[in-house]
């Protein structure tokens, strides 16, 4: 495949490289994960993504949400939660979820999760005109 040809994955092409990116720096993927938090939650639909927010003194006096610590991502009957741990290593988890009830926990490592998520977006892009056009914008300024 030449550079300026199409990787075939669509708009989420991306979303591949991000993950690739992710997993390539292990010393500074809490950081980079609090980015991926913002963006995705940017770009989905309102309800798509949930952010936790550890907020210090100073985040609460100067009015600032705080540090995004966990994300999950409510996809078609699972979410993926990903969070900080101790010392900023990250847990990954997929939830199995039936009518809002979730049946089934499964821990997965950072890979794993981040492949769950690509498999996700691409489903979404597919599905919903909207999502798909928010998250093109995220990718592509």
């Amino acid at each position: 495949m030449n550079a300026g040809e199409p990787s075939g994955l669509g708009p989420l092409g991306d979303v591949q490289l991000l993950a690739a990116m992710l997993r390539a720096d292990r010393a500074d993927v809490a950081s980079q994960a609090r980015v991926l938090t913002g963006a995705l939650a940017d770009a989905l639909p309102p309800g798509m993504v949930e952010v936790e927010y550890r907020r210090g003194l100073s985040d609460r006096l100067a009015g600032r949400e705080g540090r995004a610590v966990a994300m999950v991502v409510h996809g078609h009957e699972r979410d993926l939660e990903l969070r900080e741990a101790a010392h900023g290593t990250l847990t990954a988890e997929l939830r199995q979820v039936v009518r809002g009830v979730v049946i089934s926990r499964r821990p997965l490592g950072v890979d794993e999760w981040l492949r769950a998520l690509a498999e996700d977006l691409q489903r979404i892009a597919a599905r919903d005109a909207a999502a798909r056009a928010a998250l093109e914008g995220m990718i592509r300024p």
